[in-house]
């Protein structure tokens, strides 16, 4: 549900999109969507232009996110929480186990692996 309600906000409001959490594999939002605001945040995320996101970066991308989601729903989690939860985050998406977050993979992780 997290990921829904993120991403359906995210592709209403043009907003980047946050990661899963422990919902189905079901895309939330077509592909295409995604990758339309991946493409439109990357750059903001991409501290260091390399074209790939390492842990610090997407990290502070999925904090943000998740503040914006908390502060849209009224829930709070420790920060200590959430940033275990972006690690996590990042496990998830570095798909090819090398330390970054490509685009194609960050797409597919927000699609819920229908990229």
């Amino acid at each position: 549900m997290f990921r829904t309600f993120l991403l359906t906000t995210a592709l209403a409001m043009s907003a980047p999109v946050l990661a899963q959490t422990d919902i189905p594999a079901t895309p939330a939002a077509p592909a295409s969507g995604v990758a339309a605001i991946v493409d439109a945040e990357f750059p903001a995320y991409d501290a260091n232009k390399d074209g790939q996101l390492d842990q610090a970066e997407f990290s502070r991308w999925m904090v943000a996110l998740k503040t914006q989601e908390m502060k849209a729903t009224g829930s709070q989690l420790p920060a200590d929480q959430v940033t275990t939860w972006a690690n996590g985050a990042f496990t998830t998406a570095d798909t090819d186990k090398n330390s970054t977050i490509s685009k194609p993979e960050l797409i597919h992780y927000l699609s819920g692996g229908a990229a």
